[in-house]
């Protein structure tokens, strides 16, 4: 690992392209740590002798182009850091929301070369045409090829990884968990807000970006997923042609969803479309807990049957079964006004500490949660509201949770594509038969137990937060009702094990007992047979 050395010289380098671009690299009220102190003064000399103020830019783009400039894993940390207002302040988090993730293309000698040390043989073996880039990031670039399927030459999309990339990535790295930890050394405020963890989950997504075998698995489970769904697909991906620097997929030809005027002379309904976007991403995300995480207007299209079709599934979101909980309840209890519900869940998932009071995080909800249904469909913002939970992260203690970082990122995106389709659209009012309807779908057995008592929603919650057991529970149930209405009966070798069974068995075995006869209880009086 290089020493403090070599990353406060790779820091300065940033240092100075950013200072060159008129970026401020320390959010306000951050205490510069002596490294990095050292970095940025080891920016002025540089700057006055070899590159002079680049004033002529504007504002709000500078940041993205100092970062372009940089390099690709700086690309990718702008992208990362545009989500956490949290901690680089709301002002560069705007500014950084105009970072794109393009770059000039490589060579097609060195595509060639990378198809067939990936793919084995000539490029020719695999491709009876191979055109030249259609698109470059900068992780990877795209060709359109064609290959030939039962005498038939159909058109597919090849993306290969950019030579070198997983060197520099590791390389730029380092500097940034050296910088993280500085801060988090020197600055105690900022540990809550878990930096390193911060570097760490950047690095584990441009890892799997990296290999493009688990791209091509994450389209082929989404695809599982979504088998019933309407309106929305994605593409096949070509097995054969896929290695881990290779990814071939079919060729989509559709209307890009950022093509509004043209989707209107087409016949689409854009309002449709919007809404479209914005339930399939909620509904992957609370429904499979498995998502697309970077549906930005590049990633979709919309072919001539009106289907939207994602493409590009290099990063992609996972949800827990109590991240899902979290989210559907959040929205429910928004929408619903159910502030108290919607401040409990943050306790019960960890997410607010238990010293403070329900109450007053109740409080801090509702304020963020009554301008919502004053205002119009138009002046109802996803993004606002996070950033209104971001200003009460420190009032409240509230740590990060790298699994939502995604999540909100991904949120703020589908809400942009959604409202340039219908300016009109009303965010929560879309999303709240997502919500509702996971609510119903997983927590209606909750709902049952909690009407007998506190004893029923203790196991009811027992059974919530344990992954794969709430179906079970409630077909379990089902069967305990049926065996009290036609009787319990025990065989003999069934009693003589029970008689026979070990004193030190005994504690456990009445524990058991009890919490059966109780779930025999329970399923009486769900289904009337008290």
């Amino acid at each position: 690992m290089p020493g403090a050395f070599i990353n406060t010289f790779r820091l300065a380098r940033a240092g100075f392209v950013l200072a060159q671009h008129g970026v401020r690299f320390v959010p306000k009220g951050v205490p510069v740590p002596l490294p990095l102190r050292i970095a940025r003064a080891a920016t002025v000399p540089i700057r006055l002798i070899a590159a002079p103020f680049r004033a002529d830019e504007p504002p709000a783009t500078r940041v993205a182009t100092a970062l372009t400039e940089l390099g690709p894993s700086y690309v990718k940390l702008g992208q990362f850091l545009a989500t956490r207002a949290d901690i680089i302040g709301s002002e560069l988090s705007a500014d950084l929301r105009h970072l794109q993730d393009k770059a000039d293309p490589f060579s097609m000698a060195e595509a060639r070369e990378a198809v067939e040390r990936a793919l084995g043989g000539k490029l020719e073996d695999h491709f009876v045409e191979f055109g030249p880039p259609v698109a470059a990031a900068s992780i990877a670039q795209v060709h359109k090829a064609y290959v030939m399927v039962d005498g038939v030459k159909k058109p597919v999309a090849v993306k290969i990884l950019r030579p070198n990339i997983e060197k520099r990535f590791r390389r730029d790295l380092d500097s940034y968990y050296f910088a993280a930890r500085m801060i988090e050394r020197y600055y105690e405020p900022a540990r809550r807000l878990k930096p390193v963890a911060v570097v760490d989950n950047l690095k584990h997504t441009t890892e799997l970006e990296m290999d493009l075998r688990l791209e091509a698995a994450a389209i082929s489970e989404m695809a599982g997923n979504i088998k019933e769904d309407e309106g929305f697909r994605v593409p096949d991906v070509d097995w054969k042609r896929t290695a881990k620097r290779v990814l071939t997929v079919e060729w989509i030809d559709g209307t890009p969803i950022s093509h509004v005027d043209a989707l209107k002379a087409k016949g689409f309904d854009t309002d449709a479309l919007g809404l479209a976007v914005l339930r399939t991403f909620l509904r992957h995300a609370m429904r499979d807990g498995f998502f697309h995480a970077d549906m930005h207007q590049g990633n979709l299209f919309v072919d001539d049957a009106g289907v939207i079709v994602a493409v590009d599934f290099g990063i992609m979101g996972r949800l827990g079964l109590a991240e899902r909980r979290f989210l559907a309840e959040i929205l429910h209890g928004l929408i619903t006004r159910d502030y108290y519900r919607a401040a409990v869940i943050h306790f019960e998932a960890g997410y607010v500490p238990p010293h403070h009071k329900v109450e007053e995080f109740a409080q801090a909800m509702r304020a963020i949660g009554e301008p919502i249904h004053g205002r119009t469909a138009e002046e109802i913002s996803m993004a606002d509201l996070l950033g209104q939970l971001f200003a009460y992260t420190d009032v409240f203690d509230m740590q990060t949770r790298p699994e939502l970082i995604l999540l909100q990122k991904s949120m703020v995106i589908v809400e942009g594509v959604a409202r340039d389709l219908d300016p009109g659209i009303n965010v929560w009012t879309a999303a709240e038969p997502v919500a509702r309807e996971w609510i119903d779908n997983n927590l209606s057995l909750l709902g049952r137990l909690q009407e007998t008592g506190r004893g029923a929603a203790a196991i009811g919650d027992v059974l919530l937060r344990t992954p794969g057991l709430l179906q079970k529970a409630e077909q379990a149930i089902l069967g305990l009702a049926e065996m009290a209405r036609s009787g319990v009966r025990l065989d003999d070798e069934t009693r003589e094990k029970i008689a026979s069974g070990s004193k030190r068995n005994r504690a456990t075995d009445v524990a058991l007992w009890i919490a059966a006869l109780s779930l025999v209880a329970i399923a009486l009086k769900l289904y009337g047979a008290l």
